[in-house]
């Protein structure tokens, strides 16, 4: 039987990993029963038909499946402090998201309820990305986790603000329109080029949760609403202008 000789430097010990670690696994365990057991509870004090649950579990399972696909190449150690908070973040958002085919359990009740759960993520956001740098475990899933999570919270919490009746169909822009970019990036190559650091686009980012999550408090008038959103949007659609605007200049850089 003809043997394949390894290449220098790889022993034969040495087993490549294809799942995910085994500290990642009990942390993604531990994040689909929290983020149950506060979907219960939403449904134990909202008027929701007994069909929340399922859609709460698809999302739970939809999320740790693809953070344990994406997960494989984490040091054996786990996910970390940071991606820790990252996933703490998601737990309380998956309430929020799983209300989205339920239109009819924003109360007053379930508004307060998507305040307080999506302010929360909010308030915690900064803070994994302030924990990775002190703690030196800065890395590409974990930034791309924090950026996957906010840009569905906000899609989210856009569907929300309009089956409120806060603000016309149009704010589902707000949501959409980083889909949208990454749509357009698939059929233009030249906008697939990797985005310098930017403080004007966190900031962008961080306009349109507040915004999105102190409109749909029910203390605050429809007309004001759609102000406050039409606003955060000029901001939002100005932030990716000028990011294609700096990717059309790439192609002759």
């Amino acid at each position: 039987m003809y043997i394949p000789s390894l290449p220098a430097g790889r022993g034969v010990g040495r087993i490549r990993r294809y799942g995910p670690p085994r500290r990642v696994v009990q942390d993604l365990v531990l994040a689909a029963i929290v983020s149950m057991v506060l979907c219960l509870a939403v449904y134990a004090v909202l008027p929701l038909p007994p069909t929340l649950p399922g859609v709460a579990l698809l999302l739970v399972l939809a999320g740790v499946g693809v953070l344990a696909i994406t997960a494989h190449n984490l040091p054996a150690a786990g996910l970390g402090a940071a991606n820790r908070v990252t996933l703490g973040r998601a737990v309380l958002a998956i309430p929020v998201l799983a209300l989205v085919p339920f239109p009819e359990a924003l109360t007053d009740t379930g508004r307060w309820l998507v305040v307080t759960l999506a302010g929360l993520v909010l308030a915690l956001d900064g803070v994994d990305g302030w924990v990775a740098r002190r703690t030196g475990t800065a890395s590409g899933f974990g930034a791309r986790f924090d950026m996957e999570l906010d840009a569905l919270l906000l899609l989210g919490l856009s569907v929300l603000v309009w089956q409120a009746g806060q603000v016309g169909v149009w704010v589902l822009l707000i949501g959409g329109m980083r889909y949208g970019f990454v749509a357009a990036a698939w059929l233009l190559p030249w906008m697939r080029q990797p985005l310098p650091p930017s403080f004007r686009r966190k900031t962008a980012c961080v306009v349109q949760g507040v915004v999105l999550v102190v409109i749909m408090a029910p203390v605050i008038p429809p007309g004001l609403a759609s102000l406050a959103a039409a606003l955060a949007l000029a901001v939002l659609a100005g932030s990716f202008a000028s990011d294609i605007r700096w990717l059309a200049l790439g192609r002759t850089r």
